[in-house]
């Protein structure tokens, strides 16, 4: 019996879903239904092709409540601006909770995986960050640099920004941008060090494979959330200043021991697992989260499945009948 499965683009895509408070509530709910333990979330199917600077992430969850759950490929080749090419794409695939059967395809080419990852770091500021922010910075100068500082500034109206990168041509482009999309004072920090100084919301974008912050760098009222280590072997902040902080937060503790900046912190035998609190726990139990204006917080994102399921299903109720029917 033919069946309909609707495919959406990512122009579709984009003319219906842009990040927004909605969003940021879409995946604060998905973090609350993982916290309860309440999700199906199998751990990351995970491929480096390593002779292209390359590597490949499958991900999926179930979320109670949900008639739809997704599952997301999501490449990254790092190489591909030279070629004049982007350094994330991707799709999601919907299918029914009940049946299994497909229902949509999104050919977004990674960016709902943006939008919903900017919604993740929203959601980090809002329940981690000081109440008050007047800088922020941001270790990155690539599409989630843009679009992390853009979430964060829903949650944290700052003033000014500080832009790192290693490469300064790009990191005053990341700039411009960025002072044109906000409209506030934005400026090319001279190195990693000082942004960290001026700043009270840090977060780092990057794919590095050593640490970008060290220990010996927190200060009173930071908070850092770390979105770019999502692969074994990649971390931005030091092991020991995950142990130095106050609080250190995961958005899932068992994919951060293995793809995120826990992983260190454990093989230096800086931190034990398990005793550390996920995101999710946190916006069902705020108790559990700053104690203090002046705490020093860190929050690990490593990008979890139901996320996407989450941003997916929001999408497609957005989108109701749009698209492209096909009969499978």
């Amino acid at each position: 019996m033919a069946r309909e499965v609707r495919i959406l683009t990512e122009a579709e895509l984009r003319a219906a879903v842009t990040l927004g408070p909605g969003v940021v509530d879409v995946v604060e709910k998905a973090f609350a239904a993982l916290g309860a333990g309440d999700v199906v979330m199998p751990p990351i199917l995970s491929m480096e092709l390593a002779a292209a600077n390359g590597e490949v992430d499958v991900k999926t969850a179930y979320i109670p409540g949900f008639d739809s759950f997704a599952i997301k490929v999501s490449p990254g080749f790092f190489d591909n601006p030279g070629l004049g090419l982007p350094s994330l794409n991707g799709l999601m695939i919907l299918l029914s909770a009940k049946t299994g059967l497909v229902e949509a395809v999104f050919l977004d080419n990674g960016y709902l995986t943006d939008i919903r990852t900017a919604a993740a770091g929203a959601v980090a500021a809002r329940h981690l960050a000081p109440a008050e922010v007047t800088t922020a910075g941001v270790i990155g100068t690539g599409v989630q640099a843009r679009l992390q500082m853009q979430a964060a500034r829903l949650e944290r109206p700052f003033g000014r920004l500080l832009v790192w990168g290693r490469d300064r041509d790009r990191a005053t482009a990341c700039a411009a941008d960025l002072a044109d999309t906000l409209d506030i004072d934005v400026q090319v920090a001279d190195d990693p060090r000082s942004l960290v100084a001026q700043s009270q919301l840090v977060v780092t974008t990057t794919p590095s494979r050593a640490p970008l912050i060290a220990a010996d760098w927190l200060h009173p009222g930071l908070h850092i959330t770390a979105m770019g280590a999502d692969q074994p072997g990649k971390t931005e902040i030091a092991p020991a200043a995950l142990a130095a902080c106050d609080l250190y937060v995961c958005d899932s503790i068992a994919q951060c021991a293995v793809s995120g900046e826990l992983e260190g912190a454990l093989a230096a035998g800086l931190l034990v697992r398990g005793t550390q609190v996920e995101l999710g726990q946190i916006i069902n139990d705020p108790a559990l989260g700053r104690r203090s204006e002046a705490a020093v917080t860190i929050c690990d994102l490593t990008g979890t499945g139901a996320q996407d399921t989450a941003i997916a299903h929001h999408a497609r109720g957005i989108l109701g009948d749009a698209g492209t029917v096909i009969k499978a």
